[in-house]
């Protein structure tokens, strides 16, 4: 093994186009640990706000970049029960924030935060897959306990997980109402398997109404906690409504008052972590992809370290709908 890999290593923050890749020493394994070949991973949100320099107190440079990946075990601690060339997904535990991560040839992970799979997929395909399926299945399954049948509302549909949770969604035999800006995003959003698709703005809650005319079962909110009041008065008695994320960046809601809460509606939160996604159910949407019953929208797919500036900046200039990938080339 070289004793050396390529890596993008910020010691402070930095635009876009001064991402570079530069040498560092390849991380050693200890026990408990696997060491991944890294051959593709997604660009997310929270990477770009580090990047910046604006992340919260769980991140410090200096820091290789990077909450999630897949590639092949490399090498293994002791009490490891993976095997060197073995497919795996990593994501969360502190990666790319309290260790480094994998915007790298290579990464260190704790076993615990791996997922074996097996599939014929590129890897430029399941590289947009970790964190986008862990947040959107276990929003779903943890937060809302969604159960088939059931009527669910994902505000911010269009976004990359919440693309991925309708999708999900509809595996799990629900009805998806997805919202969006943009009326002509409509289709897309059907494609991916909303029943229903209703414009964020003003008409939003008499559209949903008119849709769930007793009352939503279950809402995921993904755009704003400023937005919870509302999202709390289209629940029905005994539905469930889940803050997982604010891509408006309000996180909290000003004079909030207990009392904001509907009788009988449930008000919850998910941020959970890697075990929230088994292997099988990882393995579930692996196999609805390669049978096209799972649609995953990826936007832009870039080769090799050298492309990340272009990713991220990509990311900050264009609104294109779907994940960024950027595949390392195996040697």
């Amino acid at each position: 093994m070289p004793k050396t890999m390529r890596a993008v290593r910020l010691t402070g923050p930095v635009a876009p186009q001064e991402l570079t890749v530069t040498e560092v020493p390849l991380p050693a394994v200890t026990a408990g640990q696997v060491r991944i070949r890294v051959r593709a991973f997604g660009i997310n949100e929270s990477e770009v706000t580090s990047r910046k320099g604006e992340s919260g107190p769980d991140f410090s440079f200096p820091r290789i970049l990077g909450i999630e990946a897949v590639g092949v075990v490399d090498a293994v601690g002791d009490g490891v029960n993976l095997v060197p060339g073995q497919k795996v997904a990593t994501m969360m535990g502190g990666l790319g924030r309290t260790i480094d991560g994998s915007y790298a040839e290579y990464t260190v992970v704790d076993a615990a935060n791996t997922i074996p799979f097996e599939t014929d997929l590129g890897w430029d395909i399941v590289g947009a897959l970790p964190e986008m399926l862990q947040t959107a299945h276990g929003s779903l399954t943890a937060g809302l306990h969604l159960q088939a049948g059931q009527q669910v509302l994902i505000h911010g549909g269009t976004s990359s997980v919440g693309l991925a949770a309708i999708a999900i969604a509809n595996q799990l035999g629900a009805s998806v109402i997805a919202t969006t800006r943009n009326a002509a995003r409509a289709d897309l959003l059907h494609h991916v398997g909303a029943a229903h698709v209703v414009t964020d703005d003003d008409t939003l809650p008499g559209a949903v109404r008119a849709i769930a005319t007793e009352g939503l079962d279950a809402v995921l909110e993904f755009v704003s906690a400023a937005a919870l009041p509302d999202m709390l008065t289209l629940a029905r008695s005994g539905g469930v409504v889940c803050f997982v994320g604010a891509l408006s960046s309000e996180w909290t809601i000003p004079d909030f008052s207990p009392f904001t809460i509907p009788n009988g509606v449930h008000l919850t939160s998910y941020a959970g972590e890697a075990a929230d996604l088994s292997a099988d159910a990882l393995s579930r949407y692996v196999g609805a992809i390669e049978a096209d019953t799972m649609r995953i929208i990826i936007s832009d797919t870039y080769t090799g370290l050298d492309q990340v500036a272009a990713a991220h900046q990509d990311f900050d200039a264009t609104h294109r709908v779907g994940k960024r990938v950027v595949v390392i080339p195996g040697r």
